[in-house]
């Protein structure tokens, strides 16, 4: 089992003009560590979700729609506060621009002494990404739980970064660190380097220098030019997959999904199977998050492809 930490969310798309005073929207089901436990049960890998829900009228629909898809929820908390609301409006390109009303929310509210008993063989692997990562008190809760559970297991980051709900920069960045040391994998984008280390940041030097903290894996998402990872073996490059694009929400998160997912259909993910990848067990995982992702692209939303799905565009 993957255990995917983090928030959940309402995604308010936006369809249109004004008619009057009625704003045509669309509320989806959302947030990175949600889409990532949906990405991973449809390409048929066993996943739970831990994280706060609210008691509220979308926490409930958002319960609803993790069990449906066969997400384990036995590890969720519910909350009396509020479900946070995202408005997406993409630009002409399909690159989505986010709004968020976040404030003292539910997906936050999760202390460590809310965590739940040290976990048993069944999990192999905790991923844990998004906002959340640098927002009290889940941040602290969640880094008590890699640290108690990283040198058993595989934790994998994406650190999804949304500036405008993570306060300084700085802060985040001496949190994130601290993550990362505890890590097998970090999957992160362009823009996520950027935002957080400035735009001149070399991906190769900051991977070099979380490959020599222990982490094992890090692969670098970039749009529709692909993919490239670092590892230990060498870097390792995957081109973009030509689609018409939809829109670009959930790429990064089906991404993410497919990569582990891969990696434990072929048994590697585990710390001591990832230390020791190959360039061909590489390509493969890079090659099939790629293609999912691609497939994401197509439509609008964060509508993650499942299992067959892929294996239909792998060919």
């Amino acid at each position: 089992m993957i255990v995917v930490c983090g928030e959940a969310l309402i995604d308010l798309f936006i369809d249109g003009p004004p008619s009057g005073a009625t704003l045509p929207a669309t509320a989806a089901a959302g947030g990175s560590p949600f889409n990532l436990a949906v990405g991973l049960a449809r390409l048929g890998e066993p996943a739970a979700y831990l994280g706060s829900l609210s008691r509220d009228g979308f926490g409930a629909f958002l319960a609803a729609c993790l069990a449906a898809e066969g997400v384990d929820m036995t590890l969720a908390k519910r909350s009396a506060k509020p479900t946070p609301l995202v408005v997406v409006s993409p630009d002409a390109s399909g690159h989505p621009t986010y709004t968020f009303h976040a404030q003292d929310c539910a997906e936050r509210d999760l202390t460590a002494a809310e965590l739940p008993p040290a976990f048993g063989p069944e999990v192999e692997a905790i991923a844990i990404s998004s906002y959340v990562l640098g927002v009290e008190p889940i941040a602290g809760a969640l880094l008590a739980l890699a640290k108690r559970e990283g040198p058993r297991r595989v934790v994998s980051l994406d650190p999804n970064l949304r500036p405008a709900l993570i306060g300084d920069l700085g802060t985040w960045r001496s949190r994130f660190d601290r993550f990362v040391r505890t890590a097998a994998i970090v999957k992160l984008s362009e823009e996520d380097l950027q935002v957080a280390y400035g735009t001149d940041a070399n991906p190769a030097d900051w991977a070099r220098r979380w490959l020599e903290t222990g982490v094992s894996l890090v692969v670098l998402t970039q749009g529709p030019a692909g993919a490239t990872a670092f590892h230990a073996s060498g870097v390792f490059q995957e081109a973009g997959r030509a689609v018409a694009v939809a829109d670009t929400v959930g790429a990064g998160d089906t991404f993410h999904a497919a990569l582990l997912a891969r990696l434990r259909q072929r048994g590697l993910l585990r710390r001591e199977a990832l230390a020791a990848l190959n360039a061909a067990a590489l390509q493969d995982a890079l090659c099939y998050a790629t293609n999912a992702a691609a497939i994401t692209c197509t439509r609008r939303g964060a509508d993650l492809p499942r299992a067959a799905e892929v294996e239909a565009a792998l060919g």
